[in-house]
């Protein structure tokens, strides 16, 4: 064999073996970046001190608003139920018509609505009795909240309701969420059908002092004018995302600012411009506000 045969040159040999490849480190995959954290960190750079300038404005205008419980968790979720796609006036009927219908022997519930709430005010009165109410004949019930408009429509809400919490609690009461961290206590009520979160929040906001906000259509209709909100986000976008915007101790007195703003100032039809407090930074008023 000759000396220069493959087989017995071990320099060819060598060169014949394919060159080692390294192995192409794996791309990490991105983690999806937190929209309350984005927004507020737009608002930051590009609207600087817009919710303390806001938050100001209206408390000079409407005064500061400390959080008092308002109703039993109970009474309040019924309440806003009742408050669903109507008036809060409409809402105060149909529960004054509950308590008539299906009195209890419980104490007395005092109602202190604030300036946040649209109606009235509920009478001082013992909360109704929720066993009658769940296992009231459905069209008796439908007949009972009529007054206060969808009744065919809240009467099973109302009873659904009442039976989740009773079968997941064993009665009625939903003082437990008040030992429980907002955000999950939020999870346990929108879980039940029919609940969203503008509705968990309204309660856990109202009778714990909770740190979420609720974002009705004042609300948000007043936040997107200003530029606090994104003109896109949903509703139900909206209430994560000024979680990001707020700090816990402000959400209590932004929510109840803004619904009652949204009442007598910026209506969704005409608003009152001149007479709006924040209407130097309002993006509705001009488009390159600051």
């Amino acid at each position: 064999m000759s000396p220069t045969t493959s087989a017995t040159h071990p320099a060819i040999a060598t060169a014949r073996k394919p060159a080692a490849t390294k192995a192409k480190p794996k791309k990490r995959p991105k983690q999806p970046a937190d929209p309350a954290k984005a927004w507020a960190s737009y608002l930051r750079r590009y609207r600087p001190g817009l919710q303390d300038y806001v938050l100001d404005g209206l408390t000079r205008q409407y005064g500061e608003q400390t959080w008092e419980a308002r109703l039993d968790p109970t009474s309040e979720l019924i309440l806003t139920i009742l408050t669903q796609n109507t008036a809060d006036t409409n809402a105060e009927k149909a529960y004054e018509a509950l308590r008539r219908a299906y009195p209890s022997d419980r104490a007395p519930e005092e109602h202190r609505p604030g300036i946040g709430w649209g109606g009235d005010g509920l009478s001082t009165a013992a909360p109704p009795d929720w066993t009658a109410v769940e296992h009231a004949p459905l069209p008796e019930l439908i007949d009972v909240i009529r007054p206060g408009g969808l009744g065919p429509q809240k009467a099973p809400r109302l009873q659904a309701t009442l039976r989740h919490i009773r079968e997941q609690r064993g009665d009625y009461s939903l003082a437990f969420l008040g030992d429980m961290p907002a955000l999950e206590a939020r999870d346990w009520l929108t879980q039940i059908d029919g609940i969203g979160k503008k509705t968990a929040s309204i309660v856990l906001a109202f009778c714990f002092g909770m740190p979420v906000m609720a974002v009705d259509r004042h609300v948000e209709r007043v936040s997107k004018r200003i530029g606090l909100l994104p003109p896109k986000a949903t509703a139900d976008q909206a209430h994560d995302l000024f979680l990001g915007i707020l700090e816990p101790d402000e959400m209590y007195a932004a929510h109840v600012l803004l619904i009652h703003h949204g009442r007598v100032i910026c209506h969704a039809q005409n608003p009152k411009h001149d007479l709006c407090p924040i209407r130097d930074r309002c993006r509705m008023v001009d488009r390159k506000a600051p």
